[in-house]
């Protein structure tokens, strides 16, 4: 049966009618006149206020936040699905400069938060009415000693819209607007990046190669403007190191995830340690695929059922199915995406790479975008992605400021979708071939979730350093990028020339200094977590719910504890790789079968 394309399509029209909607200026308008009320309200009146009053203030606070947010999400949706589209390009550059504007002006309410005497503080945290936002207001005063006067925070947040976020938003259109010409069945054809990059799980491994090298030569065409997009973006990080008194450029994203920097370097000094079982894993499927040796373009080739596509009705049933065996009401909240077409399915000139969930606010819907090629890594990207959105309906038991749940924590529900579609794939084959091309997709996950995220944690920490001595030519950021790589392929895998150019396609060290990290801390965290679920069974779900329903409520330590997970032990994260160990070792079992 042929699926509608309009189906494939998202629906934002219960959001805004269109991008020229007179309910778009309405609200932009009221937001403005309620940002200039609260203003007028509250500034300098902050820490007078008595406890019933401070209440009324962060009601008022997080209820004008939730008004602020919905024009600027629905703008981001549309840019995202279409960037070459004129009036999305105006509605996206007239959103953010709006956020940029309301920003500036409710900062003095964070800045007052701060700046309320400790023993006056200590009574609001006791106060029983204030348990919704306790954990907002200390994440706020956690900055107080990199925070700088209203003014110069003003400035700053002014000069971001022609600083950052400029870079950011010209690395996006950049981006989306490539176009890649190559060779494929005998003529040449036009080629989006999603569609060469899905060519990675092609069977002819000239083809991976080829795609790959067309992908990143066409990037190094853009050397100019890509290395000089991210030296700004590093310049711009470690000035405002400098000026907030930060120690080091990871420092500010540890304090916002509520993570001590030992439990992350103990993170990482783990992950390297492990290197060598992606390594023999590396070995393992070089021989699979009767090769001597792996180049990195073979990473991810299919093994078993190498033509084996998937159309996207077939995804999504095996998704709503994995996840309905978990819980019928998680299959629920996901055939809601579909029916209410939430999810934008299909690979175009101007839309986004990769893939992503907008989470909106706790009244409004989320939206997946996918750049679904029929690829068994896409029907795991939909599953990642509907845990995500899976997440953020749960959460929306939270109000506007706890809804979003902590960067270490927003990758957990994603990656246990995972796992889920995993299993459920496994158990459903009785062919111990299908099993073996199974099982290595979810090894290959994971090491690309946990060893591959902590390669580019590493390349960016190394890149912001290096950038506090000077400027970054394109050779230096290439050679951090393969020194990065290397240490992690070592001898396994060999690397094609092109792939120095890695590094300048990688999105997130554009929009979110060390986001990377979160990816590897939410994969291990899973794998332990998913344990319990294998060893607990259904009474393990209503833990799991209430993990995913706390949002941003808790911080990351607090939200686990329940299951018994102590973050700070030092053989945690150990855990999570003889996990991997094991799945290296039933892999094996399996091949002695097939």
């Amino acid at each position: 049966m042929t699926t509608d394309i309009a189906a494939m399509l998202w629906d934002t029209t219960p959001l805004y009618p269109a991008a020229g909607s007179p309910e778009i200026e309405a609200e932009l308008a009221r937001g403005a006149e309620e940002t200039q009320k609260f203003r007028a309200t509250y500034q300098g009146r902050v820490a007078s206020l008595d406890n019933t009053a401070f209440l009324e203030a962060l009601r008022s606070y997080e209820a004008l936040n939730e008004l602020l947010a919905k024009p600027q999400l629905y703008a981001h949706l549309l840019f995202a699905a279409d960037s070459e589209d004129e009036t999305h390009k105006r509605l996206s550059q007239r959103a953010a400069e709006f956020g940029n504007l309301m920003g500036r002006e409710l900062l003095f309410f964070d800045l007052e938060i701060m700046e309320i005497p400790d023993d006056r503080f200590a009574g609001v945290i006791a106060d029983a009415q204030f348990a919704n936002y306790r954990h907002f207001l200390e994440s706020v005063r956690r900055f107080k000693p990199h925070t700088l006067k209203e003014r110069e925070e003003q400035l700053l947040k002014m000069k971001s819209l022609t600083g950052s976020d400029a870079f950011t938003r010209l690395f996006d259109e950049l981006s989306a607007s490539l176009r890649y010409r190559m060779e494929m069945d005998g003529q040449e054809q036009e080629f989006t990046g999603e569609e060469l990059l899905g060519l990675l799980h092609h069977p002819d491994a000239a083809v991976r190669e080829r795609a790959f090298s067309t992908f990143l030569n066409r990037h190094e065409e853009e050397g100019i403007v890509l290395s000089t997009i991210f030296n700004t973006i590093a310049l711009d990080h470690g000035q405002e190191l400098e000026l907030r008194s930060y120690r080091h450029p990871m420092e500010p994203t540890h304090l916002g995830n509520e993570l001590p920097e030992e439990v992350v370097n103990r993170l990482m000094e783990v992950s390297e340690a492990n290197y060598p079982l992606a390594r023999d894993y590396f070995r393992l499927k070089a021989r699979l695929l009767g090769l001597p040796k792996l180049k990195n373009t073979d990473v991810y080739a299919p093994v078993g059922e190498t033509d084996r596509r998937y159309t996207y009705e077939e995804a999504k049933g095996l998704v709503l199915d994995a996840y309905g065996r978990f819980s019928p009401r998680f299959r629920e909240m996901a055939e809601a995406f579909f029916a209410e077409r939430r999810v934008d399915v299909l690979p175009r000139p101007g839309k986004s790479g990769g893939a992503f969930c907008m989470g909106m606010t706790p009244r409004l819907p989320p939206y997946l975008l996918l750049n679904f090629t029929g690829n068994l890594r896409d029907v795991a990207t939909l599953a990642h992605e509907m845990g995500h959105g899976l997440h953020f309906v749960l959460s929306q038991k939270q109000t506007m400021l706890n809804y979003h749940a902590p960067l270490p924590l927003a990758e957990t529900a994603s990656v246990f979708g995972e796992m889920l579609l995993t299993r459920y794939l496994l158990e459903r084959e009785a062919d111990p071939k299908v099993k073996v091309a199974l099982l290595c997709a979810k090894i290959e996950d994971i090491i690309a979730t946990t060893f591959r995220q902590n390669v580019l944690t590493r390349f960016e920490e190394q890149m912001h350093r290096e950038r506090q001595k000077g400027l970054l030519t394109s050779s230096h950021l290439c050679d951090l990028w393969w020194e990065e790589n290397d240490k992690l392929y070592g001898d396994a895998v060999e690397m094609i020339l092109p792939y120095r150019w890695g590094w300048s396609y990688i999105s997130h060290f554009i929009h979110a200094r060390f986001y990377c990290y979160s990816y590897t801390f939410a994969e291990l965290l899973v794998l332990s977590l998913y344990r319990k679920y294998l060893e607990e069974g259904e009474p393990f779900i209503p833990t799991y719910v209430a993990i995913l329903e706390s949002g941003g409520s808790l911080s990351p330590a607090d939200t686990v504890r329940p299951t018994g997970i102590d973050l700070a032990d030092p053989h945690f994260w150990q855990k999570g790789y003889d996990f991997l160990a094991e799945l290296i070792t039933e892999l094996k079992g399996l091949l002695d079968e097939a």
